[in-house]
């Protein structure tokens, strides 16, 4: 029974030796699926099956696939907007039509459960993790949206996780990275970050997922995490929210969780918050702990085994809801997936700032684009293969509007030699196109977009990632933001630049 509490990642694309006696001695019940687990659909299929078989018994398979960059498996699935792009769009309909897409790629894929939406709220205050996770800053289109994705994921056989509860859309720090700190009270989650948990709730959300801030105005615990919360966790969301399913801790490995404590302790103390799945996703050697310090916690009476059984039931009800492993035939992605993504993506778009007639006649002389290097990401983020050479994929993407463009690709985080060459480069253009990401996260991109403003008489920029870059513009310059980067949003936004319409 307390294995079947913990979910695990392992290393890489192919199971171990070592993966398979891990999951024999911990009899963990569930195993987290990352970029580095996914080559192909036919490899990760092996690796799913090949575990199950060794192991002797299901494992609950489930992965993060919020759309946009948050996308661990990048084949024979459709790669839809970021939220932000879907809210802005402002269609719930094709919300909804998106979770059924995903629901039905996933359960191809063999995925039980999908760690999305999020449902952290936005507010004024910069998320440096959330952002464009989110559906916005409105807590009723955030609920509506979040309600119409879970339906359609779960009405397509996955189960959904809403997440970050109680809301950290207004987080000041990341909690991969460090311990956040919300100082909003209970007043101010009422009536701006829980409402979209209670509409999951009320749409039969099987799971929902915790967050790591510290929340001092609602559990005035010294250094009480929500995690670690049993008092937001079991009294508030079991309690007074009356949720049913599945509550989800966040990867205990996080540097929020290892500023307060060993993963052993926070193991615990997360179980003894009310979480039924307790994630423990990169380390073997703390997986092995922090199941060891579970088993010891219940062998002594430290946890109530009254609370164990009642967490197993609930999992032993959301395994049961999935019989076979893969359904709906071979991987593939849906044939109406990638028009209803262009189509979110296109409705999305946003001027930020809008071009000059002057920007448009010097796109019939010679044009300049400048583009990130995402092919350097790809180790870590999934890239679409149709990105991956850069230079193509911008000249592509403008041969459609008669353009045939003078490529410049730095860095995504360019060094002064790429700043000097590009801009170079764009001085001798009579048009230059400058894909921009995020020039308020990373200093050598404002500096590149500054020396682009200061040295080109017809500058449009497209924001990649954030939107917020859009105060660093420059009077007279285009702005255009699509709230992501994925290829259906950078061709939308592009549309829109070379084409601005009345």
């Amino acid at each position: 029974m307390v294995g079947s509490r913990l979910m695990f990642g392992l290393p890489g694309p192919d199971v171990t030796d070592d993966d398979v006696r891990l999951f024999r001695e911990t009899r963990a019940a569930g195993i987290m699926l990352y970029r580095r687990n996914f080559e192909t659909p036919e490899r990760l299929a092996r690796l799913v099956t090949g575990l199950e078989e060794a192991v002797g018994r299901r494992i609950l398979v489930a992965t993060d696939h919020e759309g946009g960059r948050i996308i661990m498996l990048g084949r024979a699935v459709t790669i839809f907007p970021d939220n932000l792009a879907a809210g802005t769009a402002g269609e719930v309909k094709f919300v909804h039509r998106q979770g059924l897409i995903e629901g039905r790629e996933l359960r191809r894929l063999g995925v039980d459960v999908n760690f999305a939406p999020v449902l952290d709220v936005l507010t004024e205050r910069y998320s440096p993790n959330i952002g464009i996770r989110s559906y916005g800053k409105d807590p009723a289109l955030v609920a509506r949206y979040g309600a119409a994705r879970i339906r359609g994921l779960q009405a397509a056989g996955v189960s959904a996780c809403a997440k970050h509860f109680p809301g950290k859309g207004h987080a000041p720090v990341d909690a991969h990275l460090g311990l956040p700190v919300i100082d909003s009270d209970w007043s101010e989650m009422h009536g701006g970050h829980l409402p979209p948990f209670l509409a999951a709730v009320e749409a039969g959300v099987d799971c929902i997922m915790t967050s790591h801030p510290l929340y001092p105005r609602l559990d005035p615990l010294p250094r009480m995490p929500a995690t670690f919360s049993r008092l937001i966790v079991e009294e508030y969301l079991r309690g007074e929210m009356g949720y049913r399913g599945v509550i989800v801790s966040d990867d205990l490995e996080m540097g929020a969780i290892g500023e307060l404590c060993p993963i052993g302790e926070a193991t615990v103390r997360a179980a003894a918050a009310g979480h039924d799945l307790l994630l423990v996703c990169h380390t073997p050697a703390r997986q092995r702990e922090a199941h060891a310090a579970l088993l010891e916690a219940y062998r002594t009476g430290a946890l109530p085994v009254r609370g164990l059984e009642q967490s197993v039931a609930r999992l032993d009800a959301l395994h049961a809801q999935r019989p076979a492993r893969f359904a709906g035939g071979a991987p593939r992605a849906e044939r109406d997936g990638e028009p209803l993504a262009k189509a979110l993506a296109t409705r999305a778009v946003t001027s930020v700032a809008p071009p000059r007639a002057a920007f448009g006649r010097a796109l019939n002389g010679k044009v300049v684009v400048v583009f990130p290097r995402l092919s350097s990401l790809a180790d870590r983020i999934t890239i679409e293969d149709a990105v991956l050479d850069e230079s193509r994929f911008v000249s592509e993407a403008h041969a459609s509007y008669g353009i045939e463009p003078t490529v410049e690709v730095v860095g995504v985080e360019p060094g002064e030699a790429e700043i000097a060459r590009a801009t170079e480069a764009a001085r001798r253009a009579d048009a230059t196109v400058l894909f921009l990401y995020d020039a308020h996260l990373y200093p050598s991109n404002r500096t590149l977009l500054d020396a682009l403003q200061t040295a080109v008489p017809a500058l449009g920029v497209i924001l990649m990632r954030d939107p917020w870059d859009a105060e660093y513009l420059a009077p007279g310059v285009a702005g255009v933001t699509a709230y992501g980067w994925r290829r259906c949003q950078l061709e939308a936004a592009l549309a829109r630049l070379l084409t601005p319409g009345p």
